[in-house]
């Protein structure tokens, strides 16, 4: 078995573009607000904001950073990027910054 066959899907660059992870983001967001189907139908685009645009309370990020640690393992660890940010930079939020992080933190150390 070569060093390609025993790698993650999501460890190889061919797997990190951003709008595979863009469409994954975007379907963990309409789990995530099923309910309100109106705000997801709407559409949802790499300028979306989550708290402006999706109306996206703690408890949903909370539940975001569940499904991205499901599909993502440790290499994308959600709530230790949102302690990084200041309060006005959460609220500003976008799913294209998230999708930016999630390639980032994807991609080789070589590639960054």
């Amino acid at each position: 078995m070569n060093s390609s066959q025993a790698a993650p899907a999501a460890a190889t660059p061919e797997a990190v573009s951003e709008k595979a992870v863009f469409e994954e983001v975007g379907g963990m967001l309409h789990a995530v607000l099923g309910e309100y189907g109106d705000v997801v139908d709407a559409g949802i685009t790499m300028d979306t904001r989550f708290h402006d645009d999706l109306d996206l309370e703690s408890i949903d990020l909370v539940t975001l950073g569940g499904h991205l640690q499901a599909r993502y393992g440790e290499a994308v660890n959600f709530a230790e990027y949102l302690a990084g940010l200041g309060l006005e930079e959460i609220i500003a939020l976008t799913v294209g910054q998230l999708v930016e992080h999630i390639t980032g933190c994807l991609r080789a150390p070589g590639e960054r």
